[in-house]
């Protein structure tokens, strides 16, 4: 798919989810500030209004509690104020008289107030005028006589029922609750506006990314994703990828080299096989020259079949494969190796050190071919004089394996290199051997595979060291 350097807004894309959750949480966060404003706002007006009924209803008891009293309706009234009524009640909870906002449900609220205790404040709602919410507390009044004018004459009631309107401010919380969302929804907006602002700005190096993406996928090889190295997550992004187009081009190339050196390893043999079969349709091939022609081909196609056979063992390897899974002694292993070494090479020092045995758990044959290999090697590219020395260690959960020459050394710049399928040190590169450089490349190869490791250590004049560390095994070694 060709981004060409732009990222999208569709419903999958990065930027539109995130853009989404923001929405989301902007809409909850906006939306329970409002919710939470309001809440509080009714809150204190309702402990206001509590308040002022419970302050009334105490100087309503200083006044009767100083003794037999005489007051004016009218005056009760303007003493409580407008928010405030009254209703007067017998002893048998009748209603003598009712004045404010207490005038439009005296019965109700003189029947909510007889069965709550003294100086509670209780809650009728509904039951003011258009059906707003009302308050009351009741207050005994013995020795209280009201005059309700001439016409009507006086009441001496049992108890006062002080009441307030809690609806009156409800214009303001409704005008608060109009003005927040307003609020919440300008809010909203801008806040989302300036969040595209910032993820475009934010998801620039994702667009930068992306161009050079889709650059290398239409062949710039050395392209790489832009990095500033500050860290940020982008960045490392961008260093991961980075890395991943690096290990898949020196994979490429490994491919290629593999394929160039097996085509150069093959061509040799080919080539000798090919002309002692030109040589023999000529007629040039009779008699012993014909056995000596048949010795060279049938060495060549040895030498075929080995770097052939070498190179499947590698893809399997590579494949994961798992090894065979036997308990073995490491020690006896590598005694077969080194008398097998030292009756092909007489007049070498080959010698092996060990202890104990040393158990692991793995295929015999995959770990002698790593004896083989190693001990081979030290022979084959050292002078004549060279010694070599096998030396097997147990410690705890681990045994090591090192062997040594004290020949030439390997210089630090090839020293790296010693693992490379096909490499040889140019002091080795003759074929007097059969060599293919892929001997320490399978070495590496069956290690890994029984979930070991191995590393050369080598100084020019003073030799090599190989050394390789496999898990100890968990059994006691079967015969080997």
């Amino acid at each position: 798919m060709n981004l060409r350097g732009r990222l999208s807004w569709s419903f999958s894309s990065v930027r539109l989810r995130i853009l989404t959750g923001l929405a989301v949480l902007l809409v909850a966060g906006l939306a329970g500030s409002a919710v939470t404003n309001t809440l509080l706002l009714k809150s204190y007006l309702q402990t206001r209004y509590t308040q002022t009924l419970q302050d009334s209803a105490a100087r309503m008891e200083q006044v009767i509690d100083t003794g037999p009293q005489t007051a004016v309706a009218d005056q009760l009234g303007s003493l409580l104020g407008p928010p405030l009524g009254i209703v007067a009640v017998d002893a048998d909870n009748h209603i003598l008289l009712s004045t404010g906002s207490a005038a439009a449900s005296p019965q109700a609220l003189a029947a909510i107030t007889a069965s709550a205790p003294v100086g509670r404040v209780v809650t009728d709602e509904g039951a003011g005028p258009n059906g707003h919410n009302l308050s009351a507390i009741r207050v005994p009044s013995p020795g209280l006589t009201i005059d309700r004018g001439p016409a009507k004459g006086v009441v001496r009631p049992a108890a006062l029922v002080l009441t307030i309107d809690t609806s009156i401010d409800d214009s303001t919380t409704n005008k608060l609750i109009g003005r927040q969302l307003a609020i919440v929804a300008a809010a909203l907006v801008a806040l989302l506006g300036l969040a595209v602002i910032v993820l475009r700005l934010g998801m620039r190096p994702l667009a930068r990314m992306a161009r050079t993406a889709d650059a290398i996928a239409q062949g710039s090889l050395a392209e790489r994703l832009p990095t500033r190295a500050d860290g940020s997550e982008t960045d490392q992004l961008a260093e991961a990828v980075n890395r991943a187009f690096d290990a898949q081009a020196r994979a490429e190339a490994s491919v290629r080299s593999l394929a160039a050196d097996t085509s150069h390893e093959l061509r040799t043999p080919l080539s000798t096989i090919s002309g002692w079969l030109d040589l023999h349709r000529q007629g040039g091939l009779t008699g012993p020259n014909l056995d000596t022609a048949l010795f060279h081909i049938e060495d060549e196609v040895g030498r075929m079949r080995l770097l052939v056979e070498d190179l499947a063992l590698l893809a399997r390897l590579d494949a994961g494969r798992a090894v065979v899974q036997d308990d073995l002694d490491l020690t006896a292993l590598a005694a077969s190796v080194v008398e097998d070494a030292q009756i092909i090479h007489p007049e070498r020092s080959i010698t092996l050190t060990t202890r104990a045995p040393a158990p692991v758990t793995g295929d015999a044959p995959r770990l002698q071919q790593v004896l083989r290999n190693l001990v081979g090697n030290a022979v084959q590219h050292t002078p004549a004089h060279t010694a070599v020395s096998v030396e097997i260690t147990t410690t705890p959960g681990r045994v090591e394996l090192r062997v040594e020459d004290n020949g030439p050394g390997i210089s630090p710049q090839d020293l790296p290199r010693v693992f490379e399928r096909f490499w040889r040190a140019e002091a080795s590169r003759s074929r007097a051997y059969g060599g293919s450089g892929l001997g320490l490349a399978i070495v590496e190869a069956i290690v890994h595979a029984h979930h070991g490791d191995v590393s050369v250590h080598s100084e020019i004049g003073h030799g090599t060291t190989v050394t390789v560390r496999l898990p100890t095994g968990s059994a006691t070694p079967g015969p080997t």
